[in-house]
């Protein structure tokens, strides 16, 4: 059977500095399934071969083996990786890939199919890398009132205990208020423009659970930087944050 020609990692045929390299930067989960995602994808490691065992997976990303846990778990979730126990068992390619999303995932039958273009996905997230950024720090830097912050915390819990049929909708309604208190009347709709079409990019892949509780351990750090006055750390919580989403929806869509 050839499945029992998978047992000894691929290695010989996988180009590890390619893809495989460490892990640079602070969102390592979301890097972690970006780079497995592109591996398999790309297809330097085939369907139904076996990736490289655990420990030295890990040692190649630099990431603790209990993140590269996670990342396996939600892309076996996902359909792209499976997990076998006994003598030839670890952690294989699946046989078969699931389809390259498209913007119809979770329309109904029949309602028209639009392709997910790397411009599309370029455009929405370099937008909103330039408005969300900008507001955080100038929601920073502003004064805000007391019913202002007690809102921003509120809101930052409503994201915490959000579950996962909620949690777009009250993540949105987070951004969507620190960009209110960057104070400017005419940033706020086009934050909406541009999160509608984030979400319909975000429907495409699978809600990653990891994802979101470091999701949420990132909105902490943005709204207490707000909360204190530091613009720049503001700033710098919020690029990290949204360059989290944006290694996911690259590895799932591009």
């Amino acid at each position: 059977m050839s499945r029992q020609s998978s047992a000894t990692p691929p290695t010989a045929g996988l180009s590890s500095d390619l893809l495989l390299g460490p892990v640079s930067g602070t969102n390592t989960f979301e890097e972690t399934v970006q780079r497995l995602l592109q591996t398999v994808r790309l297809g330097l490691i085939a369907p139904g071969d076996r990736l490289p065992a655990e420990r030295e997976l890990a040692t190649q990303l630099g990431v603790s083996r209990d993140t590269l846990r996670e990342a396996i778990g939600s892309l076996a979730g996902a359909g792209y990786l499976i997990s076998r126990r006994g003598r030839y068992g670890g952690t294989f390619v699946s046989d078969a890939l699931p389809s390259p999303p498209d913007m119809a995932a979770g329309t109904p039958t029949g309602a028209a199919h639009r392709s997910i273009t790397a411009a599309e996905i370029d455009d929405v997230l370099t937008l909103r890398d330039i408005l969300e950024v900008g507001a955080a720090r100038v929601a920073a830097g502003r004064v805000l009132s007391p019913p202002e912050r007690e809102l921003l915390w509120s809101s930052l819990g409503a994201a915490a205990d959000a579950d996962a049929d909620e949690y777009r909708r009250v993540d949105s309604r987070l951004h969507l208020y620190i960009g209110e208190l960057a104070g400017s009347p005419s940033l706020v709709p086009m934050l909406a423009d541009v999160r509608m079409r984030l979400n319909e990019l975000l429907d495409a892949i699978p809600l990653l659970a990891p994802n979101i509780a470091h999701s949420n351990q990132q909105h902490e750090q943005i709204v207490i930087a707000i909360l204190t006055g530091r613009s720049d750390a503001a700033a710098e919580a919020m690029r990290e944050h949204l360059s989290g989403t944006a290694l996911l929806l690259r590895g799932f869509l591009e």
